[in-house]
């Protein structure tokens, strides 16, 4: 359990919110097998402050097994961010709003958000001070280990201003800006961060098995981890990690029937048009059959499926 501000996380093991996944269907999957708290997928504030309010309703729509769940908050004007933060806690019940400083995309650093604020951290501040004096839930941050380079003292130091601004806990990929998600996990700036402030740190970055888990904890002394790539097609993660007993050696047959109760929700709970909607279930189907033997011919087949009812047939007949 780790506290936030005034909230209490039931698990220090959390879905990270990842753009085009981590839908209502997705998060609905990854409760079943162990995750005990998730985040909506990340929400630009221009969305909400330029009229996309349609868009965010969807990507916000939750139901009552989808609780308890955090926000994440993209943009750098303050004021705006604070704006689309009231939208948001209007729209869904949200335990605390995280600032997105951390996206690596280029579309993203353009606007100078994202991993951008790594390089401008006195706006990174403002938005931080602004959000946490305009907001009645807790706010966190969102961070790399860098934008271009590692530094440990200025990677500290923002830490320490972060929390001094009000944030009451920081994320941390354990990778720089221009590293993307490629390359080793530095732990040793996780820890330089863990060990700068008082607020809870939680790790991210190539959690990908139960023994990963372990040494992100073990190497940085972080508080909690934060699972993104690694629970694609992977929901039994958060019960591996959580040492629950999970299928012995993940059968097809078990991933087959997880399988379709997941594009059973996604024919049941998205709201993409049909064409976006049977383009994310092939996308899903090719998690779960990643890995295995002629996957190559599964995957040909997938691409050819265009109805929910052809695609179920497809997996009964594998």
């Amino acid at each position: 359990m780790i506290k936030i501000g005034s909230v209490e996380i039931p698990s220090n093991v959390i879905l990270a919110p990842m753009a085009g996944c981590t839908d209502l269907s997705f998060r609905l999957i990854a409760r079943e097998h162990g995750a005990k708290f998730c985040f909506f997928e990340m929400v630009d504030c221009n969305s909400i402050t330029y009229g996309q309010k349609r868009r965010v309703r969807s990507i916000l729509r939750t139901n009552k097994d989808d609780l308890p769940i955090a926000a994440q908050l993209l943009g750098r004007d303050p004021d705006r961010m604070l704006e689309g933060a009231k939208e948001m806690i209007a729209m869904a019940r949200i335990s605390f709003l995280d600032i997105n400083a951390a996206c690596p995309a280029k579309k993203v650093i353009k606007k100078r958000a994202g991993a951008y604020l790594l390089k401008d951290e006195a706006e990174l501040c403002k938005i931080v001070r602004r959000l946490s004096a305009g907001l009645n839930i807790p706010v966190t941050v969102k961070i790399r280990t860098g934008f271009d380079k590692q530094d440990l003292r200025a990677l500290a130091g923002l830490a320490r201003k972060c929390e001094g601004n009000g944030a009451q806990a920081i994320f941390i990929h354990g990778r720089t800006r221009i590293q993307g998600y490629a390359g080793e996990i530095d732990y040793a700036s996780i820890r330089a961060v863990k060990e700068s402030v008082q607020i809870p740190v939680i790790g991210s970055g190539n959690i990908f098995s139960p023994d990963l888990a372990r040494t992100m904890t073990g190497e940085t002394g972080c508080d909690g981890i934060l699972v993104a790539r690694g629970a694609l097609g992977n929901p039994w993660i958060f019960n591996a990690i959580e040492k629950v007993a999970v299928p012995a050696g993940l059968a097809f047959k078990s991933r087959k029937e997880v399988l379709v109760r997941h594009l059973g929700y996604i024919e049941r709970f998205n709201e993409s048009s049909p064409s976006g909607k049977l383009g994310y279930m092939r996308k899903v189907t090719l998690w779960y059959t990643k890995g295995f033997r002629l996957a190559k011919r599964i995957r040909d087949k997938v691409s050819l499926v265009n109805s929910y009812d052809k695609m179920l047939e497809l997996i009964e007949s594998l």
